[in-house]
């Protein structure tokens, strides 16, 4: 399947913040406010979509998993609607991701950003459509959401990503926040596949699985939150024996953020020890502490668009425009 590019954006096109996970929460409202402000900054029109302007939620999400597809489908459906940008991820995309509409995102291809749970949404429309969905950040994170970083570097990734949107930018060197890590050497070039590490395994155990192929001399990207690095362990060697490993051309890693590791008395171990471990008996180059994912600002990764990795040179460099 061909990868299926969205549109570009105009200066002026509707790009509108939505609740395709986790609720907005009204106590939020600064994290939307700031949002809105600087997708508004770089040239869009933005609305808020239902969801979000009744702050509704269904125990941890934002609806049922009916109220959430028609969501997500109308937005897909609307052509109005140029871009989709999540407020916040969460844990909700899986129950529904068999109810989205395909055939509205092959008639209007339109830009999904988002990262976390959305990796489930990008990833099924991906394997269905073939659709280059925007790894990136949520509407807060284009605002004051990363506390930790600098205004200069915000700019920097949102200058980035708005090029990206409106087909300004066709290739880009991604620039490190901080250093990038050889964990094996080697050059790589091919179609970037991944996201968050447990929502591609989840994925893979449904009918809207990607197809082995979709992984031949991919650059396989993840990285994962909150979990046991046992179960990271478990997940890569699912992953192994699904042959995607005899497959991929490089794997790039994000930065490890609140991995518990075992207990003390069986010594310290790392996420690089456990990926070391798992895919020693091949030979592709991989980067490790990559700032993408949640870590912020977040670097777009287009899925599926073409990229170039040099793990020795610590660099990723996407090759082609995600946008048509």
């Amino acid at each position: 399947m061909q990868p299926l590019r969205p549109k570009r954006l105009q200066p002026g096109d509707k790009v509108v913040i939505a609740a395709p996970s986790g609720p907005f929460i009204p106590d939020r409202q600064d994290e939307l406010d700031s949002g809105t402000e600087a997708l508004e900054a770089m040239g869009f029109t933005v609305e808020h979509s239902p969801l979000i302007k009744s702050a509704s939620r269904h125990y941890w999400r934002s609806g049922t998993v009916t109220e959430q597809a028609a969501e997500v489908n109308a937005l897909l459906a609307d052509p109005e609607v140029r871009a989709i940008v999540p407020f916040a991820g969460g844990n909700s995309t899986t129950g529904y991701v068999d109810r989205l509409d395909f055939d509205a995102v092959r008639a209007d291809p339109k830009p999904l950003l988002g990262f976390s749970d959305i990796t489930g949404l990008h990833l099924a429309l991906h394997s269905q459509t073939g659709l280059v969905g925007m790894h990136a950040d949520f509407a807060p994170g284009f605002g004051s959401f990363w506390d930790g970083s600098t205004p200069e570097r915000r700019k920097e990734i949102g200058e980035l990503v708005r090029g990206l949107l409106i087909g300004e930018i066709a290739s880009a060197t991604l620039p490190a926040q901080e250093q990038w890590e050889t964990w094996r050497p080697g050059q790589a070039t091919g179609p970037l596949i991944g996201g968050l590490l447990d929502r591609l395994i989840r994925l893979q155990l449904t009918p809207l699985a990607l197809a082995p192929k979709r992984f031949d001399g991919a650059i396989f990207f993840w990285e994962d939150v909150g979990r046991n690095i046992g179960h990271i362990w478990n997940d890569l060697h699912a992953l192994r024996m699904q042959g995607i490993f005899d497959r991929i051309g490089a794997m790039v890693v994000g930065i490890p953020i609140h991995i518990q590791g075992p207990a003390e008395k069986y010594g310290p171990v790392t996420v690089k020890d456990v990926v070391l471990d798992v895919v020693g008996e091949f030979d592709f180059p991989i980067l490790g502490g990559v700032d993408f994912g949640h870590t912020g600002p977040n670097l777009p990764m287009p899925i599926g668009s073409l990229a170039s990795v040099d793990a020795t040179a610590h660099q990723v460099r996407l090759l082609e425009s995600p946008v048509a």
